[in-house]
């Protein structure tokens, strides 16, 4: 994963470069260029979800892995059940893992495509399935990380 992450920041960082030698002037009005063009919030906020999703993960890493050390007695292994119904007690936490998973599902919803597009998988039959692929893969990945928040927040440890 560590790899994949670097990898994905190099990629990033020289696309960004890239772009910029390709157009040193800044456009003095953007505006919506219609069919074909792709642009989408998603698209044009990548950078801004990326460094978002980046604090995210050390803040999820860091309460995750450093948080308290509850061991379970009856299987002598950490207690993580514990730890997350603590965490996701916190009526801020939640808005702020809500948030942060609504970014994770705007980064995953132009990234898969693009991604695909970015290493030359384009074809008249296909990029339009994965474009839908990946939209798909955005709701249910963003989705399903926001019910565990929610469940945990609401019912956790009282069903």
């Amino acid at each position: 994963m560590v790899l994949i992450f670097i990898v994905h920041v190099f990629k990033t960082v020289k696309m960004f470069f890239s772009n910029q030698e390709a157009r040193p002037v800044a456009y003095a009005r953007k505006e919506y260029a219609g069919p074909p063009s792709r642009k989408t919030f998603s698209s044009a906020t990548m950078i801004f979800s990326g460094l978002w999703m980046l604090v995210f993960v050390l803040i999820h890493v860091w309460q995750f892995k450093y948080g308290p050390e509850y061991v379970n007695e009856a299987t002598g292994i950490r207690d993580l059940y514990r730890l997350e119904m603590e965490n996701f007690a916190n009526p801020l936490l939640v808005v702020f893992y809500l948030l942060s998973l609504a970014v994770v599902g705007s980064h995953v919803w132009h990234g898969a495509a693009s991604a695909c597009q970015s290493v030359g998988v384009s074809h008249s039959t296909w990029t339009p399935r994965l474009l839908v692929a990946g939209k798909a893969a955005a709701v249910v990945i963003a989705g399903a990380l926001m019910v565990i928040a929610l469940w945990a927040h609401f019912l956790g440890g009282r069903l």
